[in-house]
């Protein structure tokens, strides 16, 4: 081989070869999206949404991986110790990352072990009553749950979960008792609540609309600072004379801790635009769902805000899950 040749064939693979140390583009295999949460709820609905935006936007696929068990701690454990190269997210909800590190000792540390990347969106929590109850507002409920102490029992899905927080927030402030009858599901609570074993439950809107609308349960009152779209005779809280009521099931997207700053920024541009999209909004809504768009920044601070928010309304209280 002549030396020009050498030369010309050097020159060419130097063009053509990547820099020593370059990264190929992300993503260029799988990712795993892991859901907290056994398939068929809400973190698996927001979870197969947004992968299936993703895997269309990178032409890549992003498959859901559902850990169900330990209130989602074992999931969110994996999570935490994957490598922080972007092949493993997963959807972080106001279990994983507010109230259960808010109530018992986890085996990850919700702020330092995450990167957060992209809000998603909420849903407000509803009191609910048996129709048999005989209060119509928020003001008869307190007063009759004044009057009988012992026939207010609520249902939750878990000591330590939210709409067991929410509830105990809302007794504090209104100054009634009730027992808290804690099950396995908020599924379960809804089965006992028709059945009359418990009188009320304070669930997120979403897993209560089924039962709104059959008229199995009458609404009282929803959390946040506005009326809920799907509920709009229901008054809020704080216009029934409680406010500081602002339980809400969030869902968002979060990576494992140092995920690359050019990582973030890529699956959080993706994220925005499809809560940017009609079609996605109108799907949120009609699901009970609020989409709220945040920088990662902003949303890291959200999830410190809301683990110090359930971390006192538990001390008032004295809740310990185990």
């Amino acid at each position: 081989m002549t030396t020009s040749r050498r030369a010309f064939l050097l020159l060419l693979s130097t063009a053509v070869a990547p820099p020593l140390g370059a990264q190929p583009a992300y993503p260029n295999r799988p990712v795993r999206i892991i859901a907290p949460q056994a398939p068929g709820g809400g973190v698996d609905l927001i979870g197969r949404i947004v992968a299936e935006r993703l895997g269309r936007a990178f032409g890549q696929s992003f498959f859901i991986e559902n850990q169900a068990g330990a209130g989602g701690a074992i999931a969110t454990q994996a999570a935490a110790r994957a490598a922080p190269d972007g092949y493993t997210l997963e959807i972080g909800y106001v279990a994983t990352h507010a109230t259960n590190p808010a109530v018992k000792k986890v085996p990850y540390d919700a702020v330092k072990d995450f990167t957060p990347i992209a809000m998603i969106g909420g849903t407000p929590n509803v009191l609910v009553v048996r129709p048999s109850v005989p209060a119509t507002t928020l003001a008869e409920f307190v007063a009759y749950a004044k009057a009988n102490p012992q026939q207010v029992n609520y249902g939750t899905s878990g000591k330590g979960t939210l709409n067991h927080l929410a509830m105990e927030q809302f007794k504090n402030a209104a100054q009634f008792e009730s027992l808290s009858v804690p099950y396995r599901s908020i599924g379960q609570a809804f089965t006992d609540l028709m059945g009359g074993q418990v009188q009320s439950i304070f669930p997120g809107v979403a897993a209560a609309m089924p039962h709104i609308r059959s008229g199995a349960v009458r609404p009282l009152a929803v959390t946040g600072p506005k009326r809920q779209p799907l509920l709009p005779a229901v008054p809020t809280f704080a216009e029934s004379g409680y406010p500081g009521m602002d339980a809400l099931t969030w869902y968002g997207l979060v990576g494992p801790a140092k995920l690359p700053d050019a990582i973030v920024a890529k699956l959080h541009d993706e994220i925005d635009k499809l809560l940017a999209s009609v079609e996605f909004r109108e799907k949120l809504s009609s699901e009970a769902l609020e989409p709220m768009p945040m920088a990662p920044q902003q949303f890291g601070r959200f999830i410190e805000s809301e683990i110090a928010h359930w971390t006192r309304v538990a001390r008032a209280n004295n809740i310990e899950a185990e």
